[in-house]
């Protein structure tokens, strides 16, 4: 998170909204996850889920994949800019925060 721009770490800091939690999948038993409930729009919850399974990818991939569900969390999972498909918009932010998709994960 210390790599992401000052104004988006200040923005997730500054909302209750916004957490951080380990898939703790259990096969056969399922999960558990805590986040707010839905607000008024624009006011969702801002929760990021991350799977255990990131220990296995290359660093680089892994810390890809963990911006680009910062960027969710940041646009609200919506657009960016001209960007209107919102996995585009996770991958081209995430790019100008430095975490540019790489080829083999």
């Amino acid at each position: 998170m210390r790599s992401l721009p000052e104004h988006v770490q200040q923005d997730f800091l500054s909302d209750p909204r916004f957490r951080i939690s380990i898939d703790n999948y259990v096969a056969g038993q399922g999960w558990t996850l805590w986040m707010a409930t839905p607000g008024p729009p624009g006011n969702g919850s801002r929760c990021v889920v991350l799977r255990l399974k990131l220990t296995y990818c290359s660093e680089q991939f892994a810390n890809y994949v963990i911006a680009h569900e910062f960027a969710h969390a940041f646009l609200r999972n919506g657009p960016w800019g001209d960007i209107s498909d919102v996995e585009e918009a996770a991958d081209a932010l995430a790019a100008t925060w430095g975490f540019v998709r790489p080829a083999d994960p």
